[in-house]
């Protein structure tokens, strides 16, 4: 009898996440097959995710569906996909920055997008929220060049940047509409910029937030007060009942430890992210530019105009971002640099339904 039939795939670095890329007119058109295919191509459920792609953690248990644009102020629209590692979960609920540095050369690898001599602009619409992004990829001749001298931390070596701008996102920056909210008494600011990102100081949950994600993780208490903050944090901020989802996000403040805006630790929700998502950071970012924000006393503001630099517990990310911090605070812009590399491209074989 023969095996499972493969499937084209293309496994990237977006950031720091890595996931598998998929055209989506090589998955299933149905939504529950497709997702049904995914967890046995990734290998979930299984904490070592031992028989698929996954690497046994929620940042490398990731996937992107790619396919040619059906808003006309975009090229390309990209879905995410974050799926469980020891849990048959796939949720659509998030977007995902660091995987969205890859799918501007994926776009112009599959052919979705006409290669410029030099730099190619990809403009994307993230499916999951609907906002817009444009990713800049380098393509001297025509080609994808994925070498070149940009670092970014948590991710070991250089390679070519992918600028990413992200446009004014169409939802509230402050979704409770107020720039501080009191969850049984915790101070929090409920932010999406691009992420539904709560953000609390360290101090108000008895932790340092310099601590190791590891021990951050194995802290019981703090685990099941997060959760309870997260929860109702979700209620507030209109996204229903979040129990079983993914978001929002929650980040950790602290003072900076290495000459940056401020430290975090951000649950993903319930691992402690060993960097910071870009959107994530974007959020964390655009929140402390609003005034009565809850990292007022711990967040070191750079002069108005210069670039915010996130720090987390493997380095740290720059963000560029402009918040009209009116009545109603807005976000006008957000740009950051990742880099992306390409793992492999070939056929993976799903393990057998």
């Amino acid at each position: 009898m023969s095996g499972p039939e493969g499937v084209r795939c293309m496994l990237m670095r977006g950031g720091t996440s890595k996931g598998a890329y998929f055209l989506a007119e090589d998955l299933p058109s149905d939504p529950g097959a497709r997702d049904d295919l995914l967890l046995r191509i990734m290998g979930s459920p299984d904490p070592r995710q031992i028989d698929g792609l996954g690497g046994a953690h929620p940042l490398t248990s990731k996937v992107a569906v790619v396919s040619a644009a059906q808003d006309p102020g975009a090229d390309v629209d990209y879905l995410f996909l974050q799926l469980g590692v020891d849990k048959a979960e796939v949720s659509d609920r998030q977007n995902c920055g660091n995987l969205l540095a890859g799918v501007g050369p994926f776009a112009v690898e599959r052919g979705l997008v006409a290669a410029r001599n030099g730099r190619t602009p990809v403009r994307i619409r993230m499916v999951n929220s609907g906002d817009h992004a444009t990713v800049t990829v380098p393509t001297p001749d025509r080609r994808v060049d994925y070498t070149g001298s940009a670092e970014i931390a948590g991710v070991p070596g250089s390679a070519a940047p992918m600028a990413i701008g992200f446009e004014q996102g169409g939802g509230p920056l402050l979704p409770t509409g107020h720039a501080r909210d009191l969850i049984d008494g915790t101070p929090v600011t409920c932010v999406d910029n691009g992420m539904p990102t709560v953000l609390i100081a360290a101090s108000a949950l008895d932790v340092t937030g310099h601590e190791d994600p590891g021990e951050l993780e194995a802290n019981a208490a703090l685990g099941a007060r997060l959760q309870e903050i997260r929860r109702e944090a979700g209620r507030l901020m209109g996204l229903g009942d979040v129990s079983a989802t993914t978001v929002p996000k929650l980040s950790l403040l602290s003072p900076p430890a290495h000459g940056g805006t401020v430290m975090t630790r951000t649950f993903i929700p319930v691992r402690c992210h060993t960097a910071i998502g870009v959107l994530g950071a974007a959020s964390v970012a655009a929140g402390l530019c609003v005034g009565g924000n809850v990292g007022e006393d711990v967040a070191r503001l750079p002069a108005t105009g210069e670039r915010l630099r996130i720090e987390h517990p493997t380095g740290f990310l720059d963000i560029d971002t402009s918040v009209d911090d009116g009545a109603t605070p807005v976000a006008r812009g957000t740009a950051v640099v990742r880099t992306a590399r390409k793992i492999f491209d070939g056929t993976v074989f799903p393990r057998p339904a």
